[in-house]
């Protein structure tokens, strides 16, 4: 119940940055396993995503799987394409809503 100052001094003496070291561990670990493979698959993306060109066959978020019939660059139509989803049948995508590309055309010389 009573504690002689002696003890009280030991017991919280403990230095400041001591107690910030767990608190450091615990963001280097959160960086290492969470942040920075989320940021590298991030950047994988922006890059698949502005490979895209005529013909590679994609599938976009949503499920649907065509074929880029055109790149649409304008001022109000930046980061859209052009999916062929059937004969005849195209609709317009954003461009980063592409989630994966699973024929890639070759570059023409």
């Amino acid at each position: 119940m009573f504690a002689t100052p002696a003890y009280a001094q030991a017991a919280g003496g403990g230095s400041a940055i001591a107690s910030f070291v767990p608190l450091i561990l615990i963001f280097a670990i959160m960086y290492f396993l969470l942040i920075r493979p989320q940021q590298k698959k991030m950047k994988e993306h922006q890059k698949m995503v502005s490979a895209l060109r005529r013909g590679d066959q994609v599938v976009t978020q949503g499920g649907i799987v065509g074929k880029v019939s055109k790149v649409l660059d304008g001022a109000d139509t930046t980061g859209q394409i052009e999916v062929e989803i059937a004969e005849g049948v195209k609709v317009r995508v954003i461009q980063a809503t592409v989630s994966q590309v699973l024929n890639k055309t070759e570059p023409t010389k």
